[in-house]
């Protein structure tokens, strides 16, 4: 997959609306129950730029994006406002948000993720676009330095403990970070109103998750 490692204009991104989307089969039984399937195991987050304009300027910066990615062909990261940290929008980043594993002595890379729970269930979504310098991972409740305990590829969200950082069997490994969602524009074509003065929209400017 050509991805291109820039985010969309927040400035414009705040208006948008989306979130994340499920695929589920249902079938209906003669006797009225229902047998359900997921054929995806991850869910694919969906969003809609198109309110988020509110000048000829953020329409000229729209369009050079777009040109920039080639329409659909390239992706390129998106800040979900309303999910983009290890913890809830309005907290603050701590290395104990997240657990990513247990040590076994050997194990050294772990892959970020984020964990929803409700009511006893619970989802792991790998993180795959972790901002740099957001990162923070602690083992067994200590806190470790960048750099000299690990190191992070932003590109995939994996972490990689140096020689002699290796967590210890039984460790448990936590993280804090913020995060972006790797997505393309699902359209080739923009279509731009101009019909306000010194105003203009786009009113439909859809983009789509991708797996990275």
């Amino acid at each position: 997959m050509s991805f291109h490692d820039i985010r969309f204009p927040t400035d414009i991104s705040f208006g948008s609306t989306g979130g994340p989307e499920r695929r589920t089969e249902i079938v209906t039984l003669g006797s009225g129950r229902e047998e359900r399937n997921s054929p995806w195991a991850d869910s694919r987050r969906r969003y809609n730029a198109g309110q988020g304009l509110r000048s000829l300027d953020d329409v000229h910066e729209l369009i050079a994006f777009f040109e920039a990615r080639r329409g659909r062909l390239h992706g390129f990261r998106w800040k979900d406002r309303a999910d983009w940290k290890s913890c809830a929008p309005g907290g603050l980043v701590s290395p104990a948000d997240q657990h990513l594993g247990t040590g076994d002595g050997a194990r050294a890379n772990y892959p970020l993720v984020k964990t929803y729970a409700s009511g006893g269930a619970s989802y792991a979504r790998t993180i795959a676009k972790p901002v740099a310098g957001s990162l923070r991972i602690a083992v067994g409740g200590e806190e470790k330095t960048p750099g000299t305990d690990f190191s992070l590829d932003a590109a995939t969200g994996l972490v990689t403990f140096l020689p002699g950082c290796i967590p210890a069997a039984g460790a448990s490994v936590t993280a804090g970070f913020e995060f972006d969602v790797p997505v393309r524009f699902d359209t080739d074509f923009l279509e731009i109103n101009l019909g306000a003065f010194e105003a203009g929209s786009i009113p439909n400017i859809p983009v789509v998750e991708v797996r990275a």
